[in-house]
């Protein structure tokens, strides 16, 4: 199901990473603002900000707002575009030694596929992520990732675009978690990243008014670390031998290990880098000595509850 060479590498599919822990996208900026807490070249991965084919400048403030165990926000993309990050941050990275992943977007197919066409002439990125956590303009807006007919439509025009490694992240807001999921594998995704944001909202009593700008956000932190627990627990359950990325709330090298037996093949840190910017690679240390008392690889830890899983858990019983 897994394969790694000791210590803390682990495999996914076509993309070998030197240990399981990644930063996700749009809470590390673009991996340069965090060098002075971070040695880049420690971590598993870093993915980039959502990189548009433009430039584009996200919602109007207030963007951000604290919510008990996390956070809402409505940044709404804002990033440089993808000929600044290759000309001015990729270089930069690359003598870094960072491994990075580049977090993609659009409006329309046709926007995922042009910033990836741009994205491949470019050198040093280790894979493509696609957000399809976004509304689809050509389809009313309905997101990309809450239809299965649309993520396999997009996924299999960007496995066309690009060579290199493509991980699909998944939107827990869709109707069918696993089926989305299971689109995006057969349309030619070799990685699957799951979760993204919650949708959520947050209203000020005094005004009564919606404390972002936008209205709703998306919700992240440990509030939903249980609930993406279960749903990498259940992806993986339902699409055994496909590599997963579990997002959620992840703070502790506990965290960590929980997601790993769910069934993820590493995991990205979001929300917790707002809190403590080293965090990241606090937690690479962290798991490297926890295996290296333990006499295992990381890899050896991937799945362990699913290999224990119960009956009740399999049927998603309420208790």
């Amino acid at each position: 199901m897994v394969s790694g060479s000791g210590g803390l590498q682990v495999r996914l599919g076509p993309l070998t990473l030197k240990n399981p822990i990644l930063t996700a996208s749009g809470t590390f900026g673009y991996g340069l603002e965090f060098t002075d807490f971070v040695d880049l070249s420690r971590l598993g991965g870093l993915c980039t900000k959502g990189l548009s084919l433009q430039p584009h400048a996200g919602n109007s403030p207030q963007r951000i707002c604290e919510t008990p165990a996390g956070m809402l926000n409505a940044i709404g993309l804002q990033n440089v575009g993808a000929a600044v990050f290759i000309e001015e941050k990729l270089p930069r990275l690359r003598q870094l030694g960072a491994t990075v992943i580049a977090n993609v977007w659009g409006d329309v197919e046709e926007d995922y596929v042009a910033v990836v066409e741009a994205l491949e002439r470019a050198e040093g990125l280790a894979a493509i992520e696609l957000n399809i956590s976004c509304p689809n303009v050509a389809r009313g807006g309905m997101l990309f990732g809450n239809s299965p007919s649309a993520t396999a439509s997009l996924v299999s025009r960007v496995r066309a675009a690009t060579r290199r490694p493509l991980i699909v992240k998944l939107s827990p807001n869709a109707p069918d978690l696993v089926e989305s999921a299971r689109a995006a594998r057969e349309a030619g995704a070799d990685v699957l990243s799951l979760v993204n944001t919650f949708v959520g909202m947050a209203i000020d009593p005094e005004t009564a008014r919606p404390r972002l700008s936008f209205g709703t956000g998306g919700l992240s932190g440990p509030a939903i670390r249980p609930l993406a627990v279960r749903m990498v627990y259940q992806v993986a359950r339902a699409l055994p031998d496909t590599p997963l990325m579990g997002i959620g709330g992840i703070e502790g090298l506990s965290d960590v290990l929980e997601f790993l037996a769910a069934g993820a093949w590493a995991v990205q840190v979001g929300t917790a880098n707002f809190k403590d910017p080293g965090v990241s690679q606090r937690l690479v240390d962290e798991l490297e000595a926890y295996c290296s008392a333990r006499g295992r690889s990381a890899a050896s830890l991937i799945g362990r509850a699913l290999r224990s899983g119960t009956a009740a858990a399999d049927a998603g019983a309420e208790g």
